[in-house]
């Protein structure tokens, strides 16, 4: 198993946030949280990147237990998170956001380094045409793909993705969604929070649907999708 999360509890001051949740990430696969606005799914990615702390629990990576590790070695072990609302830099350029994401490698001007700017421009043709453009002045789509390309740029085992299709047209949602099964085509894992349920169940190779800070269900992609309550809660009645 890649990730653990095992009885993982977080508050916001007296406020109970995340409850006992434990689920695993197998190495190669995707998973995707599922569950309302104010389900916990946000506060279980910022507290597996290590931006909020656990009241108690624990998160085991690569069998290393990073529970109380900062962001940055989390960063270096190869955990990597594109966060919701996409938090890029406005006023550098995509390459500068892009050096920001691999900020922890020591391995900047080598072949490899490179060979992982090539690999987001491959994913991302338009984050090459706006290479030098400030990231701020681009659209919502542009910076999302600068977002993940940024994440990517870690060189990461496992990539964290906050909502990645929030506020995007549908054809831009298609898109999104067609990189990250290209993502983990090219061996990266993926740990998927979407309010787009039926894309994210879609792909999924395990999903685990959070309901007031706790997992109430958790099976494959597909499972989900074909059963009665989880499709009339979060997919309209259908898929």
């Amino acid at each position: 198993m890649l990730l653990e999360v095992e009885g993982l509890c977080v508050n916001y001051g007296h406020i109970e946030a995340i409850r006992d949740i434990s689920f695993g990430v197998e190495e190669g696969t995707i998973a995707t949280l599922i569950g309302a606005n104010g389900a916990g799914k946000t506060t279980t990615m910022k507290t597996i990147s290590g931006l909020r702390s656990v009241r108690a629990g624990r998160i085991v990576f690569q069998g290393k237990d990073i529970t109380t590790l900062p962001p940055y070695e989390r960063v270096k072990l190869g955990l990597s998170q594109s966060p919701e609302g996409r938090g890029i830099f406005p006023g550098m350029t995509v390459r500068e956001n892009l050096d920001m994401g691999a900020y922890v490698r020591k391995d900047r001007g080598s072949r490899a380094y490179q060979e992982d700017v090539d690999r987001v421009f491959g994913l991302f043709p338009r984050l090459l045409e706006r290479v030098g453009q400030i990231a701020g002045t681009m659209s919502g789509g542009e910076q999302q793909m600068l977002a993940i390309g940024r994440a990517l740029m870690a060189r990461p085992k496992l990539v964290l993705l906050d909502e990645p299709s929030m506020g995007l047209a549908p054809k831009l949602i298609q898109q999104i969604f067609s990189i990250i099964d290209e993502i983990k085509a090219q061996g990266t894992t993926v740990l998927l929070v979407e309010q787009n349920a039926a894309q994210a169940l879609k792909r999924a190779d395990t999903a685990h649907i959070l309901e007031t800070g706790s997992i109430v269900r958790s099976g494959t992609g597909a499972e989900l999708a074909k059963d009665g309550s989880v499709k009339a809660a979060y997919l309209g009645g259908d898929l």
